[in-house]
């Protein structure tokens, strides 16, 4: 697995993250917007870059480190919402609608995957405020 990533089942709408970043382990504390109903809507994972049904995608929102995030100023992105992402690019799970066949290789697709997830973490532990 490229990151551990899972939901509370006890409170679906935490979730957590966590992956090594430059020598360290790195943990995410993040929320869930509500998930979409429609079976119709495709949406796209910004990480892995699986096509799912919209409810199968979700917003999920942490919050910034130091004084931005104590304000309140969180950041988000769209995500697998099994946060199963590591095994969709390996196919080792099938997403809920059929995708496109990738014309790149495995190792391509975790590189970019991981390369946006530490771009969703440099948003993260940037305090703007």
């Amino acid at each position: 697995m490229d990151f551990l990533g899972w939901r509370d089942p006890k409170a679906p709408a935490n979730a957590y993250l966590v992956l090594p970043r430059d020598g360290k382990v790195v943990g995410l504390a993040m929320r869930a917007a509500a998930p979409h109903l429609s079976q119709l809507k495709r949406s796209v994972c910004a990480l892995c870059m699986t096509t799912h049904t919209a409810a199968d995608v979700s917003l999920f929102a942490a919050r910034r480190i130091g004084n931005a995030g104590k304000l309140g100023n969180t950041v988000g992105t769209y995500i697998c919402a099994d946060l199963a992402c590591s095994l969709y690019l390996r196919g080792k799970r099938k997403p809920s609608t059929p995708s496109l066949k990738p014309t790149s290789t495995v190792d391509e697709d975790v590189a970019r995957t991981v390369a946006s997830l530490n771009k969703f973490v440099d948003e993260v532990l940037t305090d703007n405020a």
